[in-house]
């Protein structure tokens, strides 16, 4: 019997089918051991040894294989085909070496494969090899730097700046691009400039449109007509003017497809045609590799997508050929296939394109075997890589150029106008942010000399606009052509920006928080060089040196630890004051921007006479009065962007019954509602803003009611205690003694009744264990298990997945409706999975406390024992004392 280990058991399943019941094959379930996430797992000083721990659910996992090795001829480790499988397969070689169960099996060997299907399975197990220890090292060198950076930085970040914690080391390159594009957008100046355009007609009546090209023989810039005035003297100028073509030029042009599928690319084109997130790219990805049910067989539908090379293997190429010639016909079927080669930077392991693994099976016949996620993802791979293969497209580009009769104004005409369609005709790569395009602008037939026809003349203001924000795909395709990360890793390096709170999304936009700017900022003054892109790209060059077997990885971290140490001692030593100066100074234009009545930015809004600055607190930064503790006031660094944003205090107005200012102001926990000012010492009265309601779009009467909380509803039938509601910490309720019951919504607090009331804390009093049952966000289907529902729910702290009694909370910036079963269904077992080692260390406990116990009842004993012969011996001495004095 040969043992296959693989990392999924769907892999498990297909690939012991092909091999027959000669094989045992088994999962991993991933990485087997990790290092601990504590300090220490990592030693510098023991040559970078390291520490790795296995958790409970692993364990049993390689309790399994090392059973499954006992007995077997062959160990054949089948692993994914980059540096992490690679990894995977020697963390399981070594935990069986330390078992000891590999004293009778004759082989290990590595075999590997780029799709899963029977063809390419069987002919890896043909063609083994050894581990490759230059991967494995390049891994354990990534590891050992994500580590020590994180676990280093981290402390000098607490001490530093309390609330802030490393974002990682690939992770804070990424978090300084979307920080330095924000700055550039506030920097931003819009400037005015105009465009002229008119309607030209030829002889035979047909029309299209010219622009301003040139005015007084000079060839028009941007900016040279940057006003009304400017613009309607020269509109003047062209209506009173007539035309001629003074030249035609044609050219014929080509555009060529683009490469099929890299990983990176993959993540852009899903993000911006599809509007999937990295993670969930990547997710739908595995899956359609892993393979569906088909012709009672389980096979792959696409190849490894965890790659950065482009080329595709010759026989696939002659597959895809093959279809369309078939499909298309022979006009979009070039004399000979196209070879691509990897442009990245630092590419790593040569592997194949993304790409089907069968182009004969077309999208319409997969789409009833898939749900529509994957359908998308898979008809977007087909495409591509068809239409990479493809004719391509020929095109006329015409430009004409005309002039009026004095030679001072000059008009011109451009358009592409497609002859063939080629690849077109199936696909063509999406834009970040499309600009104007010419294709498709049909010019009409004209000559040298013609006279034109004007007719209407159009003057058009314009504003020049900041650069945008970076979406998915274009923060991921910045990271690429720097050099930064792997593309393998880029959806969880996004994903851990978001999980910390250091940036967060609009319209799928990357907006960094005011925690994201703070330790920018801290890293780019004080650990400048660990977050320059250069030093970020040389090291990753490195890392693929180490795994080309071109530089030793203990030398590299070596190098690494020596500078990276000495720039932490530095910090160190530094004050919160010095800290603080050089943020207040850095940050200033975004903490505090300049008031459009050109008023003091920083003139604190309270005392009036204080400088508002930077502070830190055990929570975190802080904007505080520089007269505190006379002067009080605080508010969050920033608060708010766009319109939803509140600039300073907002008085709405005086509270008819007392007479005092009703006013919304900026804590440093966010907008607060405030009635009056502090009087005798004694606070005055505050209201929070209920979750979803918008600062600004308060009013007074809004406000008086959040002020009148909590809200009297009425006595109750039972006791004629008063029943109250009111906003707490958990959100809206109604109280009755002791006992709360939620509600549904902020707005129910000022409208519900008695009788609701006393339904809800009866409930609430029956069932004090358990909130009431609420409806399911999105109801996802029935667990293939035991068939019970999964349902996307609404909790106190975000929404989760349910299953019967198992919660598991969804991943940052995944919304409930992108959420499918089977991506609830892995939540739920990775929840699951983590209980029993959670009861074990507690049963753990359980059995150390009765020793202890045990011990403490014996101590007791003796104690009790020695307490009654001091009693006795009291006893005697006072009937002693008694004999005496009766004889006395």
């Amino acid at each position: 019997m040969d043992v296959v280990i693989v990392e999924s058991p769907a892999k498990a399943k297909t690939i012991n089918k092909y091999l027959g019941s000669g094989y045992k094959v088994l999962a991993s379930y991933g990485h087997v051991r990790d290092l601990p996430s504590k300090d220490g797992s990592v030693k510098p000083d023991e040559d970078f040894s390291m520490a790795w721990d296995t958790d409970a659910k692993s364990q049993k996992r390689l309790n399994e294989i090392a059973s499954a090795v006992k007995g077997a001829d062959r160990l054949i480790l089948a692993t994914d085909p980059d540096r992490e499988g690679e990894a995977i397969s020697w963390h399981v070689l070594e935990v069986l070496k330390k078992k000891g169960v590999l004293k009778d099996v004759k082989q290990v060997e590595r075999v590997v494969f780029n799709a899963i299907t029977k063809k390419s399975v069987l002919e890896a197990m043909e063609n083994p090899r050894e581990l490759h220890q230059e991967l494995i090292e390049a891994y354990l060198a990534r590891r050992a730097l994500d580590y020590l950076v994180g676990f280093t930085l981290s402390p000098v970040l607490w001490r530093k700046l309390p609330g802030s914690r490393s974002a990682g080391r690939v992770q804070s390159v990424a978090l300084r691009l979307i920080c330095e594009r924000e700055l550039d957008i506030e920097k931003f100046i819009s400037e005015e400039y105009w465009t002229l355009a008119a309607q030209m007609r030829t002889g035979a009546g047909d029309s299209f449109e010219a622009r301003l090209w040139s005015l007084d023989g000079k060839k028009l810039e941007k900016f040279d007509i940057n006003n009304k005035d400017a613009a309607e003297e020269t509109k003047a100028r062209i209506e009173a003017s007539r035309f001629a073509v003074r030249s035609v030029e044609s050219k014929p042009g080509r555009r060529n497809p683009q490469p099929p599928f890299t990983t990176s690319t993959l993540q852009q084109e899903a993000s911006r045609k599809l509007g999937f997130s990295a993670s969930r790219t990547m997710q739908l990805a595995q899956r359609l590799y892993e393979g569906i049910e088909l012709d009672g067989e389980t096979t792959g539908l696409i190849t490894y997508m965890r790659t950065d090379g482009v080329q595709i293997a010759p026989e696939a190429v002659a597959q895809t050929r093959n279809v369309i010639q078939n499909e298309f016909g022979e006009p979009y079927l070039p004399s000979s296939a196209r070879v691509y080669q990897t442009k990245a930077k630092n590419a790593q392991e040569a592997h194949e394109a993304i790409r089907p693994t069968d182009p004969a099976r077309m999208p319409a016949e997969m789409k009833r075997l898939l749900d529509d996620d994957q359908f998308k993802l898979y008809e977007l791979v087909w495409k591509r890589t068809l239409a990479s293969q493809m004719e391509s497209a020929r095109l006329d580009r015409t430009t004409i150029d005309m002039a009026s009769g004095d030679g001072k104004i000059g008009l011109r005409a451009t358009g592409s106008v497609i002859t063939f369609d080629g690849f077109l005709k199936l696909y063509q790569e999406g834009k970040d942010d499309d600009g104007e395009s010419e294709d498709g602008n049909r010019l009409p037939k004209v000559a040298m000399g013609d006279a034109l026809g004007l007719g209407e003349v159009k003057a058009d203001q314009h504003f020049t606009e900041p650069p945008p924000r970076y979406t998915e795909a274009s923060l991921v395709k910045k990271m690429e052509e720097l050099g930064i990360g792997r593309p393998s890793t880029y959806a969880s390096v996004l994903s851990v920006l978001r999980d910390r709170g250091y940036v967060h999304m609009d319209k799928n936009r990357f907006i960094p928080d005011d925690k994201g700017r703070l330790v920018t900022a801290f890293l780019e003054n004080f650990f400048t060089r660990y977050v320059e892109y250069s030093f970020t790209a040389d090291l990753e060059e490195k890392l693929d040196q180490i795994s080309a077997g071109e530089l030793n990885w203990k030398d590299v971290l070596r190098d690494f630890w020596k500078d990276f140490t000495g720039a932490v001692d530095e910090a160190l030593e530094l004050r919160i004051t010095e800290v603080l100066d050089r943020l207040n100074e850095v940050l200033g234009p975004h903490v505090f921007p300049p008031k459009e009545d050109g008023s003091e930015p920083r003139a604190c809004p309270s005392c009036e006479t204080g400088q508002l600055s930077l502070k830190v607190g055990r929570f975190g930064a802080f904007v505080g009065c520089s007269n505190y503790p006379d002067c009080k006031f605080t508010r969050q660094l920033t608060v708010g962007n766009g319109d939803d944003a509140l600039n300073g205090d907002k008085v709405l107005g005086e509270d008819p019954e007392t007479g005092k200012e009703v006013a919304i102001k900026s804590g440093r926990f966010g907008p607060y509602i405030q009635l009056g000012e502090a009087e005798d010492g004694e606070k005055p009265k505050r209201a929070g803003i209920p979750k979803g309601w918008t600062p600004t779009d308060i009013d007074l009467d809004e406000a008086l009611k959040l002020l009148s909380l909590p809200r009297d509803v009425g006595e109750h039938p039972e006791d004629g205690e008063m029943v109250t509601a009111g906003l707490g910490r958990f959100g809206p309720f109604v109280r009755h003694g002791k006992i709360y019951a939620n509600l549904e919504s902020p707005e129910e607090v000022f409208t519900v009744g008695l009788n609701r009331a006393v339904t809800l804390i009866a409930e609430k009093k029956a069932n004090p264990g358990r909130r009431r049952a609420a409806a399911p966000l999105k109801e996802l289907g029935a667990h293939p298990v035991d068939g019970e529902p999964v349902n996307v729910m609404n909790g106190r702290y975000g929404p989760y997945v349910k299953h019967g009694k198992t919660n598991a909370t969804l991943p940052g910036g995944k919304t409930p409706e992108e959420v499918t079963l089977e991506e609830a269904v892995a939540l739920i077992a990775e929840k699951a999975g983590k209980k029993p080692a959670a009861k074990k260390k507690a049963a753990a406990k359980k059995k150390t406390a009765k020793k202890k116990t045990g011990a403490n009842k014996k101590t007791a004993a003796k104690k009790k024992t020695a307490a009654k012969k001091k009693t006795a011996a009291k006893k005697k001495t006072a009937a002693k004392s008694e004999t005496a004095d009766t004889e006395s």
